[in-house]
């Protein structure tokens, strides 16, 4: 079983298309086999997107998969620029099709492991970060972001109180020198850190 936290996932190809709504914006987004949660957008996701504010800045999805928590943020704040990215090729070619299917014309999506390919910096970084692959993973991203991030912009993670969120939280905390917790419900927690001025 390949993992969706992997760069060419050889998993033979199973397309879909599943519709997501979020506050009367209406999305019909294409997924395949070997992306995250290729059936449905998962509650984490959801509930990172419907706890973020709005911003005219530039946004940065880290790990988009097939772009769901993008192109929603981009359809929210039309004033916005967002830049997708994700190690997974075929989640990348997905968020392309996906900004095409549903006319985003503020979003573009690169392939990238981790920060590997972004170049611009950002008022909001929005992750639900591959928990799975482990600390080893995550957390050198956490200690990377604070370097994309403009003064006064923010990280946003979405992780399970039972994957790690206390952890997590207390890492964010000890790059950043703050954390808070802006949401939580069903076991999720959204939390946010703030790169200061």
């Amino acid at each position: 079983m390949n993992h969706y936290y992997t760069q060419n996932p050889d998993t033979p190809h199973d397309i879909g298309t599943i519709d997501y709504e979020v506050n009367g914006i209406k999305l019909q987004l294409t997924t395949d086999s070997g992306v995250f949660s290729k059936n449905k957008v998962d509650y984490g996701s959801n509930l990172l997107i419907n706890s973020l504010p709005s911003t005219s800045g530039n946004i940065l999805d880290l790990g988009c998969g097939y772009g769901v928590i993008g192109i929603s943020l981009a359809k929210l704040n039309p004033g916005s620029s967002v830049t997708m990215v994700d190690i997974n090729e075929r989640a990348v070619d997905l968020a392309k099709k996906n900004i095409k299917l549903n006319n985003v014309t503020n979003a573009r999506v690169t392939q990238s492991n981790g920060f590997s390919n972004v170049m611009d910096k950002f008022d909001m970084i929005v992750s639900n970060p591959p928990i799975r692959t482990g600390k080893k993973v995550i957390y050198p991203l956490f200690e990377k972001s604070i370097s994309y991030l403009n003064p006064g912009g923010a990280i946003y993670i979405v992780i399970q109180k039972k994957q790690g969120a206390k952890s997590a939280f207390s890492k964010l905390e000890e790059i950043y020198g703050n954390c808070g917790v802006i949401n939580k419900s069903g076991g999720y927690w959204i939390i946010r850190s703030i790169k200061q001025p």
